[in-house]
């Protein structure tokens, strides 16, 4: 692993939790004790603007990654200003992850995936030395998506990724979830945040729920997204007529 906590330094803690992003409780309680990574794939789930996209933004950013999205040791967008969060959060790495973030750009590993900004940016770069030789712009945004997990995710890095199944299937996914079990091998760390539960199952990841309460760690089988999507499969219509009657 690289990274052992994420928080926000004594010093840099804000006076008011009454403006964004401290309104949201899982910053609120990041700022107040941290987050503590146990594994070397963290599964971040939880309903739209729960604030693990907040999160896992300002993370990418802790480690040096441009929050627009993209490989580590370079930036995309000069006049991009980091996230709010971004700005004032730390990491407690471990001595690999120290030596990678201390020593020159270039012994820097790992690659931030923000699906929002995901599509520009593949074909801004597909072609240049140190992507990938494809050309993106004349696959599915599926196909692009893995062509970038093939290239960028090979080697002992930091990886971070904001709901990386919003263009693939549920056979991507699984081979997602192969790459990321891969490379838990290999000393690199992953923090994804995801409404998968394909990918909220990967063998080994730390699953935390993020919502209202903040956030807790919990088993798959145990989450509300396995709950509400077991359901659904077996009976659409438990959750369909509340919608169409």
């Amino acid at each position: 692993m690289l990274v052992r906590r994420a928080y926000i330094p004594d010093a840099q803690r804000p006076e008011s939790f009454d403006a964004w992003p401290y309104t949201v409780p899982c910053v609120a309680e990041l700022a107040g004790r941290g987050l503590t990574f146990t594994a070397p794939v963290t599964m971040l789930v939880g309903e739209n603007g729960s604030g693990k996209s907040t999160l896992v933004e300002a993370i990418a950013e802790g480690f040096k990654l441009d929050s627009h999205g993209g490989r580590a040791g370079r930036k995309y967008v000069n006049d991009r200003p980091k996230t709010p969060l971004g700005e004032v959060i730390e990491l407690e790495t471990t001595p690999a992850g120290s030596r990678m973030l201390t020593g020159p750009r270039s012994r820097r590993k790992g690659f931030f995936l923000r699906a929002e900004t995901a599509f520009g940016l593949l074909n801004a770069v597909s072609g240049k030395y140190g992507y990938w030789d494809e050309d993106t712009a004349e696959m599915s945004h599926g196909e692009g998506f893995l062509t970038v997990f093939g290239a960028m995710f090979r080697e002992r890095g930091f990886y971070v990724m904001d709901e990386p199944e919003a263009a693939l299937s549920f056979e991507s996914c699984l081979k997602l979830v192969g790459l990321m079990h891969q490379l838990a091998g290999t000393g690199a760390q992953v923090v994804c945040a995801t409404h998968s539960p394909i990918l909220a199952a990967t063998p080994g990841a730390d699953i935390i729920e993020v919502g209202e309460h903040g956030t807790r760690r919990a088993k798959w089988d145990e989450l509300d997204l396995v709950d509400h999507w077991r359901r659904y499969l077996t009976d659409p219509d438990l959750y369909l007529r509340h919608i169409t009657g």
